[in-house]
């Protein structure tokens, strides 16, 4: 198995990890902490698919994905968190004035989980902010310890896979998801 990241500029392979069964479906696309609340409650079913195919034609694109061989398998959402809902977070607190970039989506297709993709696209979702000018990369992961997550709010990571990454603990948040804290875990790439 030889996993590649690369940006999420195909569309069709972003929908692989993001879209729903039925294309009329609400689910998140990940957009959720991407855009405005108020924009997010309006897009409604294709919209929410075609809200995100425009993004994938954007420079930089909403994220990078993960490849076995040529079949998408995991997805990160990262872009400037200026960009994002976690700018303006009441619960999750700004270390400081740097322009960093948030890394808050992780996600693994069911079938290749266990097989270390979630740490590829951690570096590789890193790399892809360092390529765009980005001084520090945070995320918010949950700090579970040794307990089991719901695999649905998994999401955001866990921060044994950040701390493998080489982030740090820069700030706990009052954020809670599936019962565990999240934190705010921050790598400097200055």
């Amino acid at each position: 198995m030889t996993i590649e990241v690369r940006p999420a500029s195909v569309f069709g392979d972003v929908r692989t990890l993001l879209g729903p069964k039925s294309p009329d479906s609400n689910v998140c696309w990940c957009l959720s902490h991407r855009i405005p609340s108020k924009l997010n409650n309006e897009l409604r079913g294709t919209a929410r698919g075609e809200y995100v195919a425009e993004l994938c034609r954007e420079q930089p694109p909403p994220g990078v994905l993960a490849h076995d061989g040529g079949e998408p398998v995991g997805w990160a959402a990262v872009a400037p968190r200026s960009h994002t809902s976690f700018a303006h977070s009441r619960r999750i607190p700004h270390v400081d004035d740097l322009p960093v970039w948030s890394l808050w989506c992780v996600r693994v297709r069911p079938g290749h989980r266990k097989k270390g993709i979630s740490h590829a696209l951690i570096a590789g979702a890193v790399e892809f902010a360092r390529a765009q000018g980005a001084p520090a990369v945070e995320a918010y992961p949950l700090d579970n310890g040794d307990a089991k997550v719901d695999l649905t709010m998994a999401y955001a990571g866990i921060r044994k896979n950040f701390e493998r990454a080489g982030f740090a603990h820069a700030a706990d948040t009052t954020s809670v998801l599936a019962g565990h804290p999240r934190i705010l875990m921050r790598l400097d790439l200055r």
